[in-house]
């Protein structure tokens, strides 16, 4: 089932960084694009419905990339993002793309199996628009 070929995320997500982009700019660009499907999504899911598919995605996501089993945070109340980048900064540079690319895709098609692929895009468009439109970021720390 799994093929060798990108993700459209993955292929996004290595296109806005840049082919020389080093771990600290992709776990930047990943935690930043998580931050912004939380403010989009938690006045629609709530944040535990948001943990709860963010969680989801970590354990599914790491049958294919064991690391990011340690995402999965028991008894939280909300997604760490100290402990996505602290992760993220532990792997390769192609690790913590295709990782990280492989935990927004899981909840991309997640969020599709909840809401449908219509509504899916309609509430990650301006996040999918903004920081996977496959144009490299000038300066995403601002």
């Amino acid at each position: 089932m799994k093929t060798k070929e990108r993700h459209p995320i993955e292929a996004s997500l290595a296109c806005r960084v840049g082919p020389d982009a080093d771990v600290a700019q992709i776990t930047d660009t990943i935690v930043l694009i998580w931050q912004k499907l939380e403010v989009e999504l938690c006045p629609i899911l709530g944040k535990r419905g948001m943990l709860a598919l963010y969680q989801r995605s970590a354990y599914l996501t790491s049958a294919v990339h064991p690391w990011v089993s340690d995402l999965q945070q028991v008894g939280s109340a909300a997604i760490d993002f100290s402990a996505l980048k602290s992760l993220l900064l532990q792997q390769s540079s192609a690790s913590a793309i295709a990782g990280g690319a492989a935990l927004l895709q899981t909840f991309y098609e997640l969020l599709t199996t909840l809401v449908g692929p219509s509504l899916t895009e309609q509430l990650l468009r301006s996040v999918w628009d903004t920081y996977l439109s496959g144009s490299p970021a000038q300066d995403i720390s601002s």
